[in-house]
């Protein structure tokens, strides 16, 4: 359904759009609430695209230029051979149909196999049920609880603290 590609920072437009929808951005990171105009969004992606401590990618359609979101890996540390896994799927025509699953275990195997890492760690907002679930099912564990270490919609509430190993998938 999907391949990974490179981003570009003429990919600026997408996540402008999606930045707009505040059900979108509600568990996604912080510096998205605050990205307000066009050009700070190309700033932001620029950044980003030329950041190379971060494995990142672009969630495609197979066989198209449309992009829906991006994934990667930040973090990293030859040191300990671990990273912290991120995905952002903007396109809501997409969520609930199986795309973070199989994006996370892409990535994930690009960590293990390509990157040389044995340890791959998330957090994740706990209201944000499909995500937790779609984590799980690519071989993610709970390993704990940040407890209200996220504000939204005038409310506290936990992350959780999830990762998978290496020989954990074989």
């Amino acid at each position: 359904m999907i391949e990974l590609k490179p981003l570009h920072e003429n990919h600026a437009k997408y996540f402008f759009n999606w930045f707009q929808d505040e059900e979108v951005i509600q568990y996604s990171l912080s510096i998205f609430q605050k990205l307000q105009t066009e050009s700070q969004v190309k700033e932001w992606l620029k950044e980003t695209v030329n950041d190379t401590k971060t494995f990142k990618q672009g969630i495609f359609l197979k066989n198209t230029d449309c992009l829906i979101g991006y994934a990667g890996i930040c973090d990293l540390s030859s040191t300990n051979k671990s990273g912290e896994y991120f995905i952002f799927i903007g396109d809501k025509s997409y969520w609930g149909k199986g795309v973070g699953t199989e994006v996370t275990t892409k990535v994930i195997e690009i960590g293990f196999n390509d990157l040389g890492l044995n340890r791959i760690m998330l957090t994740v907002s706990e209201p944000n049920v499909g995500g937790v679930k779609a984590y799980q099912r690519a071989g993610f564990k709970l390993e704990g609880r940040l407890r209200q270490a996220c504000y939204r919609d005038g409310e506290f509430h936990d992350k959780l603290v999830m990762s998978v190993l290496k020989k954990e998938l074989g």
